[in-house]
């Protein structure tokens, strides 16, 4: 049996958990949940981190201790993710006896390996961040996160010779493509190690300075540095060195983290494990922003999202789901309830839950309520059974690779095929022609498919699969699912199981219309008759219409003119997927192949494919005719390939 590993960031405590929290705790459910199905012996770890400057600032604003502080804030992370449906195995805090014990240990090894000094530094010191920081890595003299003017520090410190492992952890990283991913990650840490010597890492504070840390094995006037404490959190819930746990899970251990804590979790952790002679972790997964109308949520503007708020109000199945399937993993992108309801509406209610509503409403009228045994198969029954195994396969290799959009994309071929296949082939005219033998046939393919598709989506939702299981008159127990095994075993749901009469999984939701048009004032008569025409006003769509649409910002990555049609241009443009898409653009007469090749534009991703003179155009790029100019549609400024326009 194989290992899996997962952990979340250990969340600061100097804030209430958002959306931002849920969404990488809820991935790393996920990925936990995926695992065991595929018969992997599993553990998830999150928690919280708890030392710090910040920590103290937040507790004295609160009239409280830091004890009193963080014990308050560290209970509503705990709290909040049994009502998300995630299940953690492990909660850790860095104020808990074990952790404290398991850094001093770590430290003692590196300083007594000789990785640790004692020397005088002179930095820029942002209190937000925590960290010292050089003349080039601030903007304009601020400090490029909180854009504040970071305080000169001149102080004795404890030092990590980092730099010493700059060469290895660069050779680490070419060898192993998949150590950091998405493949953007991995590029920008190394153009980071690349672009100059990697400076040692201050790991002490002095507690003249700051009391609330771990003290120093070696040192008792100093405490640790908040980073080199919190990110040895991993191997401590695994009980390092000589637990069980961590012979167990280490060699597996996936870490999921926000963008903005790449470099320590891409430099500092891999070559603190280095210097601790520590086997460095299998894969950093990283993902994006979710943003709130393109702006990064802030307590501060008033744009933080209440998880819960947003699974009571929506259901916990469908916030899942629409946080999964939503954001491109690796890449930024934008919240709105109107999204939400908009992904629950047509993925849920329409194809899911009229696929489950629909079929079971059939069997009930045709057989009683109970699974008919199949009969002889036809084309269409081979056809869809094939258009399960690609789905299914698609689904199973993108999540392994923790593309959870295109996983869940891959399995909807299967949704929706099913529903075009009941479309086609018609059981209410088989029943009323008394074809039963076929119509047996016809409706065991479409349970058993939804069987399978109930399985897969355990990971994602998994009270709403455990509830299409029951629906289907079985319990699910992951522990006998053979995931991998369900793309080629067929016939799994036996003939003669009694079924739900109905299903209401997913019922559809308006979005509250608020009337904020201002009333038209009443028109006074005109002396003279206006000469100008009036303009007609093309027709009028709904909001959710234009939702149907998904505008992406990429690059064009090459431009060659179509071998058969001289005013089109095949151009490949990088949208944030695995694989650049071509479009097909009638934009010769404009521009050279050499004139767009590097520019940014709007691509309508989503557009159904087609053949332009034999070539496979996959989506539109926008442009506006200003006579006889063209001009393409782009960013204000260079944006990540992969942003959604909203």
């Amino acid at each position: 049996m194989d290992s899996f590993f997962i952990t979340t960031p250990i969340y600061y405590v100097n804030a209430k958990p958002h959306l931002g929290h849920a969404y990488t705790t809820i991935l790393a459910d996920s990925m936990n949940r995926f695992h065991k199905l595929l018969g992997d012996e599993t553990f998830f770890l999150t928690g919280t981190d708890e030392h710090g400057d910040k920590i103290v600032q937040a507790a004295e604003k609160g009239g409280q201790t830091p004890r009193e502080y963080v014990d308050e804030i560290s209970s509503l992370f705990s709290d909040l993710w049994p009502g998300l449906q995630i299940e953690n195995d492990d909660f850790i805090r860095t104020t808990e006896e074990r952790h404290i014990k398991c850094v001093q240990e770590v430290l003692q090894k590196v300083y007594d390996k000789g990785d640790i000094y004692f020397g005088e530094y002179g930095g820029h010191y942002c209190f937000g961040c925590e960290r010292f920081y050089t003349e080039k890595e601030l903007t304009d003299g601020k400090c490029p996160q909180h854009e504040t003017v970071p305080e000169y520090i001149a102080e004795k410190n404890y030092f990590f010779k980092m730099s010493k492992y700059q060469d290895w952890l660069i050779g680490h990283i070419n060898a192993n493509p998949d150590f950091i991913r998405p493949e953007r990650y991995r590029n920008e840490v190394l153009s980071l190690l690349k672009s100059g010597a990697l400076e040692d890492l201050c790991i002490s504070r002095p507690k003249s300075r700051l009391e609330w840390g771990i003290e120093l094995p070696f040192d008792r006037d100093f405490v640790t540095y908040v980073w080199f404490d919190a990110l040895i959190n991993y191997i401590t819930a695994l009980e390092y060195p000589d637990g069980e746990k961590f012979k167990k899970y280490w060699p597996a251990a996936n870490h999921l983290v926000a963008k903005d804590i790449l470099k320590p979790h891409a430099v500092f952790w891999p070559t603190m494990l280095k210097a601790a002679e520590i086997e460095p972790y299998q894969n950093l997964n990283v993902h994006g922003y979710w943003l709130i109308k393109d702006t990064k949520m802030s307590k501060s503007l008033g744009n933080v999202v209440s998880p819960l708020e947003m699974a009571d109000k929506y259901g916990v199945n469908a916030f899942r789901y629409f946080l999964l399937r939503e954001m491109v993993f690796g890449n930024d992108s934008s919240f709105s309830e109107e999204a939400l309801v908009g992904r629950l509406n047509a993925d849920l209610a329409n194809d899911l839950g009229n696929l489950y509503s629909r079929t079971l409403s059939m069997t009930h009228k045709y057989f009683g309520g109970i699974v008919p045994a199949p009969g002889e198969e036809g084309e269409e029954d081979c056809d869809i059974k094939n258009v399960g195994r690609k789905a299914m396969a698609d689904f199973q290799n993108n999540f392994m690779e923790a593309k959870f959009s295109r996983g869940l994309e891959g399995l909807w071929e299967l949704v929706r095929g099913l529903n075009k296949y009941i479309d086609t082939t018609q059981p209410w005219a088989l029943y009323k022609e008394e074809k039963m033998s076929r119509l047996g046939t016809v409706m065991y393919v479409l349970l058993e498919n939804m069987r399978k598709i109930a399985v897969h989506l355990w990971p994602v939702m998994p009270e709403a699969s455990e509830s299409m299981f029951e629906q289907l008159g079985i319990k699910f127990s992951p522990e006998k699912i053979n995931l991998q095994g369900e793309i080629d075993v067929w016939g799994l749901l036996e003939h003669g199981t009694a079924v739900a009469s109905k299903s209401n999984l997913f019922p559809r939701v308006e979005v509250e219309k608020k009337d904020t048009a201002p009333k038209k004032k009443e028109a006074k008569p005109s002396k003279k008759k206006s000469k100008e025409k009036k303009t007609e006003i093309p027709g009028v769509i709904e909001f959710p219409d234009f939702q149907k649409v998904d505008m992406r910002v990429g690059t064009i990555l090459s431009v060659v003119k179509h071998p058969d049609a001289d005013k089109l241009l095949l151009i490949k443009v990088d949208t944030g997927e695995d694989e650049p898409r071509q479009v097909v653009a009638g934009l010769a007469e404009f521009f050279k192949p050499e004139e767009l090749e590097g520019r940014q534009v709007v691509v309508v991703v989503n557009l159904a494919p087609r053949k332009l003179r034999g070539e496979v155009s996959q989506g539109m790029i926008l442009a506006v005719r200003n006579g006889k100019e063209m001009q393409l549609l782009t960013a204000t400024a260079p944006v990540d390939n992969g942003c959604k326009v909203s």
